[in-house]
């Protein structure tokens, strides 16, 4: 027995020196091997070329200010210079600056709107250039808004004269997952990239309930909501495993191994973003139950919402929103057009407020952007009438600094607030009443529109030779 188990050691022996032989040469091979050079995703193929409009310095007094962070000054003054907010006071020091007398009228922060479809579905509305919903699949991750938004939708010019100057274009809400939004500055461009706000992240559309199960259901579905969850679940879980793919992949790269990168899958590849905290979600969500499984979704793969649109029953859970860190865009008071939308009440965006949770007020709409001041005019009036305490200071955050964080902006914009971009809107009156008209906007310190200089109102290229009342062409 000895000698069977010495001659088995024994082979043992010479088995393990020849595997150490063999691994001392595969690391000598290794060491002696190039490695192919590191693949890196470039994250921004599509750059800004936004470059802004020339401007002059320019002091504009005597206003009532609303700094869109919830307060209001009474006969006050703004210097606006190198594209910035410069000083807010009495008694600056402006000397050579444009000065506009202000007397009787009101400066906000520029209108912000987190949910237009404008230059996706341009106007006119013809199905020839409807290119917002890739309505092939339910998971379209890889879509980007950018690549089919036209430049020259004549709507981007009528929200220019309702006070916006800034706005996020998503794809439609059919899929699960649509794609990729881009907020962009409302001045024109010839293509899109010269609209794109410089570097502002990159949101995701992705939507719940009703849309997708629709235009699904009879198409492999998903054709229930379980089956819309399901979808999300198996895209999330896709999108980890492609994460990790790559997190190995530069692992072993900078291990000195020859390490082969994964394919790229441009569906994973947005998802995997969201995961890694650069890309935010816009969730298309009614029903506050489809909210608090969307809340359950998100713990459950570590990803961020950061905001439900077109929340129509936010209210009802507005405390678990504010907990979450969750804004809601929600409309004044469109509801009951659809059975997902049916138990909207106009007190909505107040109760939101109330709850302290991130209130918006959104478009979705080609007509509706342009008096989103009215818009946030009749929520507030509904939330006093409902007996919430609510400043017109504190409703315009709806609006600008609210919208701005939601779309990872805010350090740049949505305040006047020093050092700020100069982008503000100057009213002929309170801007709470119907009366009122943005009579100059500002974006990054250059006049975008004056409403009584029509030679400063842009013109699509679509729209020479077409003149309609009230155009200047």
């Amino acid at each position: 027995m000895k000698n069977i188990n010495k001659v088995l050691f024994g082979g043992l022996s010479v088995l393990s020196m020849a595997t150490l032989v063999a691994c001392e040469s595969d690391k000598a091979e290794s060491a002696d091997k190039e490695q192919a050079p590191f693949v890196e995703i470039d994250k921004n193929p599509y750059p800004s070329t936004y470059k802004a409009l020339a401007s002059l310095p320019t002091l504009i007094t005597n206003v009532t200010l609303v700094d869109g962070i919830g307060g209001i000054t009474e006969n006050t003054s703004v210097l606006l210079a190198e594209g910035k907010i410069k000083a807010i006071g009495n008694n600056l020091d402006a000397a050579g600056a444009k000065v506009i007398d202000g007397k009787g009228k009101w400066l906000t922060p520029g209108i912000i709107d987190v949910h237009s479809h404008l230059g996706v579905y341009p106007s006119p509305g013809t199905g020839s250039h409807a290119d917002g919903n890739e309505m092939t699949k339910p998971v379209t991750a890889a879509v980007w808004a950018e690549h089919s938004i036209w430049p020259q939708d004549p709507g981007f010019r009528r929200a220019l004269a309702g006070g916006v100057t800034t706005l996020q274009v998503l794809p439609g809400s059919a899929n699960l997952v649509g794609g990729r939004s881009v907020t962009v500055k409302n001045l024109p461009g010839r293509v899109i990239q010269d609209m794109k706000f410089p570097d502002a992240p990159y949101g995701l559309k992705m939507a719940c309930g009703e849309n997708p199960k629709r235009v699904y259901g009879k198409k492999g579905g998903p054709m229930t909501r379980m089956g819309n969850v399901a979808g999300y679940r198996q895209a999330w879980i896709d999108a980890k495993a492609y994460q990790e793919s790559w997190a190995k992949y530069k692992a072993d790269y900078e291990a000195g191994k020859d390490a082969k990168a994964p394919k790229r899958d441009l569906n994973k590849e947005t998802l995997a973003g969201v995961l890694d905290g650069e890309i935010l979600v816009h969730m298309h969500c009614y029903r506050a139950d489809d909210m608090g499984t969307m809340m359950d979704l998100m713990k459950e793969f570590d990803y961020q919402i950061t905001s439900f649109q077109h929340a129509v029953e936010a209210y009802k859970i507005a405390d678990r929103l504010a907990e979450n860190n969750i804004c809601s865009a929600m409309w004044a008071d469109w509801w009951g057009f659809k059975m997902e939308a049916y138990d909207g009440i106009r007190e909505n965006v107040a109760f939101v407020e109330q709850a302290k949770a991130c209130a918006i007020v959104h478009s979705d709409s080609a007509t509706g952007i342009q008096r989103l001041n009215q818009e946030a005019a009749k929520a507030w009036a509904d939330g006093v009438n409902a007996g919430v305490d609510i400043s017109k200071a504190q409703a315009w955050t709806w609006l600008t600094s609210n919208a701005a964080k939601s779309l990872g902006i805010f350090e740049q914009t949505g305040s006047i607030e020093t050092g700020k971009n100069a982008d503000v809107v100057l009213w002929t009156a309170d801007p709470f009443s119907t009366y009122s008209h943005a009579e100059k906007v500002f974006i990054d310190g250059g006049l975008a529109f004056d409403m009584n200089s029509p030679e400063t109102w842009p013109v699509s290229d679509y729209e020479l030779g077409q003149v309609a009342e009230g155009d200047q062409k």
